[in-house]
């Protein structure tokens, strides 16, 4: 692209990035609102009732599916009737049914209300009671080919037959005087046969004649289209295979809260994002600037996306965006990186530009690759609130390495291209093009890795070995997430007693752990392993309430687990971290043509996840639902650490092969120091505003991360290539041995060839 198209481009983006800023901020009049506004935001910010319910049925495969299906549709209808804005209810697993209420505050009769068994009922046109979904065995849809589309199949039961019989002979004999409205509110003819679910009118078809059969058709002129046909099929079905369903999980939570933790998380994030600004501005002069840049545009990006989308903004998914913002810096470190070091081979700032560029954008795929195959995993199988953070993680993964590519790309070949920038200095480097400061310290390390390793096993085999003990005869302190349990976080209104709160509550022999949440003693949470469902957390508010006075509103959050959700926890984190582990061989096994990096780097992983669990366990760090979505970003950010160590591996391999390995590696390694530490930094310091002003939840999140930054920094440069080292020595040492039998070869034919020409004098 020529220099004037790219300087137009420069300035289209400039103009975008502040029109998106300002537009985030005020809006633009009354047509369309400010960021704030235009995004949805999940239960934990807006308050709501969140019920998770499990199907009690023996069914299994499409059967299974059908029903679930069918239930789905019922609840659907159900939380609609009651006038709730937003709900959303969604299938988790097999049997399982997450119904979302935002702004509900009577979690109770919301419970009870959704969790009834399904009343579907036929009404002659004047209300008379016809049958009920008793008499009905099944529906089904069918092609149409008499009036095209679909039709309606019903099939009843004995009884159901003759009582439907009755109806349609009724319907038909022109005796019935209409006094019911259809679906849509109007009058529906008098010869109709009304089918109603939960009191809710869902189709009026009307009678021709009477039907004295086991089945019956619902059909009309240009038929149904199938999805119309399918969905009222369902509703029908409804009637005739309701699914029990049991709650094994459900949480009240008030808008307070969630909006506090909401306005401490912006802050908090806006915070860390300064402070990464200032960060890239010092280490890299102007490229920082043009890093800054690249990094507000992306910010926008993902926010305006997210609400493009309609995806529901949680607390753990603004955990999710502030983690992406750190691992975003990431792309442009690596290419700054690369930068610098053609400068200081010598290169002109334009061609440096150009081969930085190239060299870095492999490495940058690859790492990324492998942190969005984290995320996916991340997304499939966890809970809901996971799903948030790993969304909101997927979305930034991809948008980093587009704002890296294109825009980064685009400002620094302008200013390599400019007299005034194009400078060594201006770059960050000397005018003769070496390092200065802290990159120049960095620049000079010659650390001997692959001959200290043994040092590096011994330490990471104390840590595990040691967390291992203490797993073993201590245990991991599990949260409720996984022992099943309840909390409650109630606002007193007043100065309380812990012993207090725990004798107005003994009767019901919880044996809770109570703790403050507020600094003035006034807000308590209630914590205990017996799961207590709706109605019966009620009964144990009551009594708080008789002693104390507080409103209902007082109650700020209120969550049940059952023991099977934290056993499905545990389940899933298995399965998502070996499925993530495999995804990752995979594709390194196809980027690297090799399985040694590969098994170098899925090796890492396994003593990251080791280490972050003795970590846990030495220290009695709480083991709950955001642990999981921690330590699988731990296994996406380690090993987006290790590709970028191997890909400098890799690429000096094919240059100096006729180094050790050992020296290889070691080189391999120090050039990429300064990335490690540089990327390491820039995301701890985006993470630690947040874990210090944020709400605990948050905390949660952060913990396992600030915890597998770190570790996973140290693996990929400690541990990752010095078994890489290990995998390859024998294949290196036959190599070398195979070098010197030729070379002693080559010298005895010499020897030979001398022998027979003689000697001259």
């Amino acid at each position: 692209m020529k220099t004037g198209k790219k300087k137009v481009f420069a300035v289209l983006v400039v103009i975008i990035l502040i029109a998106s800023w300002f537009i985030s901020f005020f809006g633009i009049g009354s047509k369309i609102g400010n960021l704030g506004e235009q995004l949805k935001y999940g239960l934990d910010i807006n308050g709501g009732v969140y019920v998770l319910l499990e199907a009690d049925t023996k069914e299994t495969g499409t059967e299974l599916t059908q029903i679930m299906n069918q239930t789905k549709s019922v609840l659907e209808n159900r939380v609609n009737a009651m006038g709730i804005s937003e709900a959303q209810v969604s299938i988790e697993g097999n049997n399982r049914i997450r119904v979302e209420m935002p702004g509900v505050e009577n979690a109770e009769e919301a419970i009870e209300q959704i969790g009834r068994t399904a009343q579907l009922q036929f009404f002659l046109a004047d209300g008379t009671l016809a049958l009920t979904g008793e008499g009905i065995s099944d529906s089904q849809i069918a092609t149409d080919s008499n009036n095209g589309g679909y039709k309606i199949t019903i099939d009843f039961t004995s009884e159901g037959s003759n009582l439907f019989a009755d109806a349609t002979e009724k319907a038909f004999s022109g005796e019935v005087e209409s006094t019911m409205t259809d679906e849509e509110g109007n009058p529906v003819a008098n010869n109709a046969i009304v089918i109603a679910l939960d009191d809710e009118v869902i189709s009026a078809p009307s009678v021709h004649e009477k039907i004295n059969s086991r089945s019956c058709e619902i059909t009309r002129p240009g038929g149904f289209s199938e999805t119309e046909a399918s969905g009222l099929s369902a509703l029908i079905r409804g009637g005739a295979l309701p699914a029990n369903l049991t709650e094994i999980n459900s949480s009240v939570q008030t808008a307070t809260i969630g909006a506090n933790a909401l306005a401490l998380s912006v802050k908090a994030g806006a915070i860390g994002l300064g402070l990464v600004l200032i960060l890239m501005v010092l280490y890299y002069g102007v490229l920082g600037v043009v890093a800054d840049l690249a990094l507000l545009l992306y910010v926008q990006l993902v926010l305006w996306i997210m609400a493009g989308m309609g995806s529901v903004l949680t607390l753990p998914g603004i955990a999710g965006i502030i983690l992406s913002i750190g691992m975003a810096v990431d792309s442009n470190v690596i290419i700054f990186t690369r930068i610098r070091e053609e400068i200081s081979k010598g290169k002109s700032v334009r061609v440096a530009v150009d081969m930085g560029y190239h060299a870095a954008l492999s490495t940058v795929v690859d790492s990324q690759t492998t942190t969005l195959v984290a995320a996916f995993v991340l997304y499939l199988f966890g809970t809901t609130s996971v799903k948030g953070f790993a969304l909101t993680l997927m979305i930034g993964t991809v948008m980093s390495v587009i704002t890296a590519v294109f825009i980064t790309q685009l400002f620094v070949s302008l200013l390599a291209e400019s007299k005034q920038f194009g400078t060594n200095k201006m770059f960050g480097l000397t005018e003769d093009g070496k390092p200065k400061g802290l990159a120049a310290a960095l620049s000079k390390l010659n650390f001997r890795f692959i001959e200290n390793r043994k040092k590096f096993y011994a330490i990471s085999a104390c840590v595990i070995i040691i967390g291992l003990g203490f797993a073993l005869f201590r245990g991991f302190n599990y949260g409720i997430d996984f022992t099943g349990g309840t909390m409650m976080q109630i606002e007193m209104g007043q100065e309380v007693s812990i012993d207090e709160v725990k004798d107005t509550i003994a009767e019901y022999e919880l044996d809770p752990t109570i703790v403050y949440a507020s600094d003035n003693h006034s807000q308590v949470i209630i914590r205990t392993i017996k799961d207590l469902k709706s109605a019966e957390r009620t009964e144990v508010v009551n009594t708080l309430q008789e002693k104390y006075g507080f409103e209902d509103s007082d109650v700020l959050a209120s969550e049940e687990f059952g023991p099977t959700v934290g056993k499905d926890l545990r389940q899933n984190a298995i399965k998502s971290i070996l499925i993530a582990a495999a995804v990752m061989l995979v594709y390194i096994r196809f980027r690297f043509k090799t399985w040694k990096y590969g098994l170098a780097a899925v090796a890492g992983l396994g003593h990251d996840v080791l280490v972050t669990l003795s970590i846990y366990a030495i220290f009695r760090i709480t083991i709950n639902n955001p642990f999981i979505a921690g330590i699988l970003t731990v296994v996406g950010y380690s090993i987006n650490d290790t590709i970028v160590v191997f890909d400098r591996i890799r690429e000096n391999s094919k240059f100096f092969k006729r180094k050790q390995n050992a020296e290889l590696i070691n080189t391999s390694v120090n050039q990429t120091l300064s990335r490690s530490i540089m990327t390491s930094i820039t995301t701890l310091i985006v993470m630690i505003p947040l874990f210090v002003m944020a709400s605990s939840e948050l905390r949660a999140f952060l913990i396992p991360l600030m915890i597998g930054v770190f570790v996973g920094t140290y693996s990929s440069i400690f541990l990752c290539s010095p078994l890489f080292y290990e995998l390859t020595r024998k294949e290196n040492l036959s190599k070398y041995a195979e070098q010197q039998e030729r070379a002693a070869k080559e010298r005895k034919k010499n020897s030979r060839r001398r022998e027979n020409d003689g000697i001259v004098k």
